[in-house]
């Protein structure tokens, strides 16, 4: 089944009769070639690029629950590549430039919209590190432009410009990123995937790994054991629990990340906007509603639900860089399990046991990283050799002292 103008005019005339499901429900296999566990954004993307990109057919994403249900479907959407080190600036600059073919590539609506985000800059030193960060964009192709103030006020007049406290100076601006539909990359991976032959199953619990001789045989499941030649995880905040099944032990902590949602109002923030004097970021999605969050919670959970302390944190933040928010009524906050790597960057590699494999620690930038993270990982699994844009993500950077020193803006150790 294929979208098109033409198919949505012939159905609604019709009575919308002619669309089927997006995927199919099958039954899991005795064995397949790869096992992908985690039917989230990276597992999806993973198991898509593997069929397309490797001609890796014989594949299952084993989910938990159901797809959507986990951080892919628990987050606040923004899409950039406004990095600064080499080590992470190419790969988020790979995952830019898949979003912006995406819909086009999966024939499926992900509403990507690049509407811009501004970095803003409340003193010198914080606009020399923006100017240097802008610098290194421009020379990954990914472009920035350094707005003054007077750039900034007409751009977005509504912010707190003479807050004593924190001024606002300027922003640096990313014009191609901006915000996709989070439902609809997951969906849109999983159509994708599916109409190539990929086994999609969901309520489908990993429980434990088989592991002959040093090698994994496969995974025992909440719907019996499936055999496989290579095992990826993909699991973002369970990745410490479900790792400790093989006997590994991750540099990786789980923290709750919070996000909120106001009622639907006329558009008024014109893309994605965040607060360099505390940690607030906020768009405004299709329907209206203000979309925003912060910091994570400052312990260690697994559950998909936050703390006061945090909303109250989150809130101040959106009050001091624009008042104006105070008058929006808060819908409803989600919480989503974040897994924060010791550097706050991701880990793609091979891990001690001979064919299993890890995609992990993507603390904030787990949406983002989406299209790149399911290709850099298929490419690992199909050739055990890393993409050229991900060779610094090692497994093992944290013992040579290698370490990717991009600020994750994580609680701890020393906010990642």
């Amino acid at each position: 089944m294929g979208f098109s103008g033409f198919r949505v005019i012939k159905e609604a005339l019709t009575g919308h009769r002619g669309w089927g499901p997006l995927w199919r429900d099958p039954a899991p296999r005795a064995q397949y070639d790869i096992v992908i566990v985690g039917g989230g954004g990276h597992g999806l993307a993973t198991a898509y690029f593997l069929a397309k990109l490797y001609g890796r057919h014989r594949v299952a994403v084993l989910e938990k629950g159901w797809l959507g249900g986990g951080n892919i479907g628990r987050n606040t959407t923004i899409i950039r590549s406004n990095y600064l080190l080499p080590g992470n600036q190419p790969f988020y600059e790979l995952s830019m430039q898949h979003w912006e073919r995406q819909e086009q590539d999966l024939n499926f609506n992900s509403m990507v919209s690049q509407r811009g985000i501004i970095n803003l800059i409340h003193s010198d030193a914080q606009r020399d590190s923006f100017r240097r960060r802008g610098n290194s964009m421009m020379l990954t192709g990914a472009g920035a432009r350094l707005l003054d103030r007077d750039a900034l006020r007409q751009m977005v007049p509504f912010l707190n410009y003479d807050n004593a406290r924190f001024p606002i100076k300027g922003g640096l601006m990313q014009t191609r990123a901006g915000t996709a539909r989070h439902d609809g990359v997951a969906w849109g991976y999983a159509r994708a995937a599916d109409r190539m032959g990929v086994d999609i199953i969901q309520n489908c619990e990993v429980t434990g790994f088989r592991i002959e001789g040093g090698q994994v045989r496969g995974v025992e499941t909440s719907r019996g054991y499936i055999g496989a030649g290579k095992v990826g995880v993909a699991v973002a905040g369970s990745s410490g629990r479900v790792m400790a099944m093989a006997g590994l032990r991750l540099p990786i902590e789980s923290h709750v990340l919070q996000a909120f949602v106001t009622e639907g109002l006329k558009p008024v923030i014109p893309g994605v906007i965040t607060f360099g004097a505390g940690h607030f970021y906020i768009s405004q999605s299709d329907k209206g509603g203000l979309v925003f969050g912060g910091d994570i919670d400052g312990y260690n959970s697994y559950a998909q639900r936050g703390n006061l302390p945090v909303v109250e944190d989150v809130a101040e933040g959106g009050m001091a860089l624009m008042p104006m928010i105070g008058r929006a009524r808060l819908l409803r906050s989600w919480g989503g399990l974040m897994d924060m790597s010791m550097d706050g960057s991701p880990i793609i590699d091979r891990t001690p046991v001979e064919g299993l494999y890890f995609n992990g620690g993507w603390c904030y930038g787990g949406f983002k990283a989406t299209p790149a993270s399911g290709h850099v990982f298929a490419h690992l699994l199909a050739t055990d050799t890393p993409h050229d844009t991900a060779t610094a993500f090692r497994l093992d950077r944290f013992a040579r002292g290698h370490l990717i020193d991009e600020r994750g803006a994580g609680a701890q150790p020393n906010l990642h």
